[in-house]
């Protein structure tokens, strides 16, 4: 997990050549370079939109900026020319919802979007564009040249997320708001969170407080676990919001419930709580079908949890239900979704989903390895949109290969290029390619417990993923990507990301 240190890979960057326009990740629909590059000097200021979050944009960039550079780079909102400029409410209609147009020249760089959601992605391709030691928060020698020219950029997918699982074991808040800055980065715009499992019920519910102060007090090897009160849900929800992710929180049901089961006798059909589980083993929980206090506990649970949540989504599990018979897990789910939409959210569900019935507008999240299960090809006809994170191209726990000292092997290897390498619109077989919403890199944290592993298990593979969410398919190039991705490797060293150092990716200075 070592990386260079930070001398090295300052001296390495001294002086380093404007970044091209096309050597980003995930890689831009439309450059054309040319034309004389911008350097930010002592008298560049970031000119914002006078809006609230326009000043928040202009305000973060400053902050990455200022220590590296040594510049003051003061944030405004009164005209001029030179700097650089966020524009809002500009560019072409084609740009949408989350695209931009970034334009440099030696006059300076201007961002233009038609929405703020477009100006951050703008301002992290103009990260990019900048040598890595920019990232650092020490002053570093510089110069900080952008190259000349325009991006023209738009996402593929509306839904483009990634998945931490806070139940195996517990992630606190300010290691979530470390992640969310880094899935940021990449234009990742959804972050997952798997709140309860087998092993750890992670958030408070006012209604049904042992689920977090008991069911929450473990982990698997059994830690101490914990959980997050409403005001740190809060919190994370404000922090991606921030960064223009959505959070799309998860209770999985009615499998994966032991920290519940174990918090409330009255869910179990004997009345009897098990005791708290720290193992890894899954398919043996199942809350009781059959009794109506479960689905008052259901109701109470995503009544809180949709009044803590404005994103549209709210997850209900559903996989590994083999505790739960067929005809109970249908009976479940149909229940379980009328009370998601009752408040008011998009059902999400993983793809055991579509073995029941899927109301209108669903999704289904798919994490299987081949692409060709017959009812979620029959769902995806009939119109239910669908997540793709396939567990051999896109679980982040898997292991790279047979000595990666962290994660899980059950779905396989998963190097850099397996991970890279496959077209979500093709992925399922004989589905429309317009049923697919989107992608997933889900991480899994049996075998994760700090956030140095959650990086090492991410880097290289979550920019990956967030390409394939966000490129057009026509960019898509292994060879092409390897060498873009080992231009992240010194920005992720400036920024204290330890990632594995795929042998399948050309390194700087390797």
């Amino acid at each position: 997990m070592a990386t260079t240190t930070a001398t090295a890979a300052a001296d390495r960057d001294r002086g380093a050549p404007a970044v091209g326009l096309d050597r980003v990740v995930p890689a831009p629909a439309s450059v054309s370079p040319g034309g004389a590059p911008y350097e930010i000097g002592p008298d560049t200021g970031i000119r914002v939109p006078d809006t609230r979050e326009g000043r928040r944009i202009g305000d973060r960039l400053a902050e990455v900026l200022r220590p590296s550079t040594g510049y003051e780079l003061p944030v405004g909102t009164r005209p001029g020319r030179g700097g650089i400029t966020l524009k809002l409410g500009a560019g072409p209609a084609e740009l949408g919802d989350e695209g931009y147009r970034l334009r440099s020249s030696a006059a300076g760089v201007t961002i233009s979007a038609r929405t703020h959601a477009g100006l951050f992605h703008g301002v992290q391709t103009l990260r990019q564009l900048l040598p890595a030691a920019v990232e650092r928060d020490s002053e570093q020698p510089g110069p900080w040249t952008v190259a000349g020219g325009t991006v023209t950029d738009t996402p593929r997918y509306a839904y483009r997320s990634a998945m931490l699982d806070v139940s195996r074991h517990f992630f606190t808040v300010e290691q979530v708001k470390r992640y969310i800055d880094q899935l940021a980065m990449y234009k990742i715009n959804k972050l997952h969170l798997h709140l309860s499992d087998d092993q750890g019920w992670r958030l408070a519910i006012d209604s049904w407080p042992r689920l977090a102060e008991y069911g929450g007090s473990t982990q698997v090897g059994g830690g101490p676990g914990g959980h997050y009160s409403k005001a740190d849900y809060r919190e994370i929800v404000d922090h991606a919001a921030s960064r223009y992710l959505e959070v799309v929180p998860e209770i999985d049901m009615p499998g994966h419930t032991n920290a519940a089961l174990a918090s409330y006798p009255e869910l179990n059909c004997d009345g009897i709580a098990p005791p708290l589980y720290t193992g890894t083993e899954v398919g043996f929980s199942s809350l009781c079908v059959g009794k109506e206090i479960t689905y008052d506990f259901v109701d109470d649970v995503v009544r809180e949890l949709a009044e803590l949540t404005p994103g549209r989504y709210l997850h209900i599990g559903g996989d590994e239900a083999h505790a739960t018979e067929h005809a109970d897990y249908v009976a479940f789910m149909e229940r379980a979704q009328a009370i998601v939409t009752k408040y008011g959210k998009t059902v999400v569900g993983w793809h055991q989903l579509t073995g029941a019935d899927p109301v209108p507008g669903a999704i289904a999240q798919y994490w299987g390895t081949t692409g060709t299960e017959e009812e979620v090809v029959a769902a995806a006809k009939s119109g239910t949109p669908i997540v793709l994170s396939p567990a051999n191209r896109s679980y982040l726990d898997m292991k790279y290969d047979e000595n990666t000292p962290l994660g899980l092997s059950w779905a396989g290897y998963v190097e850099a290029r397996q991970s890279y390498d496959w077209d979500p619109g093709s992925y399922l077989q004989g589905a429309p390619a317009d049923a697919v919403l989107g992608v997933e890199a889900p991480i899994w944290t049996e075998t994760l417990s700090t956030s140095d592993h959650i990086e090492y298990m991410a880097f290289p593979r979550l920019p990956g993923i967030a390409e394939l969410g966000w490129s057009p398919a026509e960019t898509h190039d292994w060879e092409d990507y390897r060498q873009r991705v080992a231009l992240q490797g010194p920005r992720w060293e400036a920024l204290g990301i330890g990632y594995y150092r795929s042998p399948q990716i050309p390194w700087p200075g390797e």
